[in-house]
């Protein structure tokens, strides 16, 4: 990404200096140079926000990440493929191991592990796309969630904006923080609204499980009738 995610301190605190003192001596006539007053701090206001977890939440990141998904359904499908092929021939060298030759049996075995080999580079590969492609989305929608948390930031007069994302490389030790200082909900809102992708549909949950009706209440047994 182009631009740091990091927002930096525009005005924490500033303080105008006082001249030196001049070493030449002063006219007794002269009045003594009077010493600027130093400017009061410019009072410091910080927000902290989970970064990664608010790009995740955008509704743009939500609808390129579902088709990524897709478009990566057949490489899912055949390694799907691959594995149970290769639990089928194991199951079934196992079930007839015993009728086989040694020269079979090792022909079998031999098949499996290549099968295995073949399956563990297609995942690998596989997985090294997908990463790859992931990142690309992830930048995509990162640097323009930056430019939004920065106009944010702006407008609100946030001094300082702390990512406080804690899975990252080097994240910053967020010892507290109050809840009303995490921005993380107002930037995804503003940057949906700005971006203009509709939020994507719930998915549907899966219909839960029959409650048992209750057994009926078996008839109490009648005592006899003594004569």
């Amino acid at each position: 990404m182009k631009r740091s995610l990091a927002l930096i301190v525009t005005l924490a605190s500033g303080f105008v200096l006082g001249a030196a003192a001049q070493t030449l001596p002063v006219p007794a006539q002269a009045p003594a140079p009077a010493t600027a007053a130093p400017a009061q701090a410019v009072p410091a206001k910080v927000a902290v926000i989970a970064f990664q977890a608010a790009v995740g939440q955008t509704n743009e990141f939500q609808r390129n990440f579902a088709d990524l998904q897709k478009k990566f359904e057949p490489k899912r499908t055949q390694l799907k493929t691959l594995s149970d092929e290769i639990d089928g021939l194991e199951k079934a060298l196992q079930a007839q191991g015993d009728k086989l030759s040694d020269a079979e049996r090792a022909s079998r075995t031999k098949s499996i592990d290549e099968k295995k080999k073949q399956a563990q580079r297609f995942a690998e590969d596989a997985q090294t796309d997908l990463q790859g492609e992931m990142q690309t989305v992830y930048e995509g929608v990162a640097g323009k969630v930056f430019e939004v948390l920065e106009s944010y930031a702006q407008q609100q007069g946030y001094t300082l904006v702390v990512d406080g994302t804690g899975s990252q490389q080097q994240a910053p030790v967020v010892l507290y923080a109050s809840p009303s200082t995490d921005i993380t909900k107002a930037i995804v809102a503003a940057y949906n609204l700005k971006s203009g992708v509709p939020a994507p549909p719930p998915q549907e949950a899966e219909p839960a499980a029959p409650t048992p009706k209750p057994a009926a209440p078996k008839p109490a047994a009648k005592a006899p009738v003594s004569h």
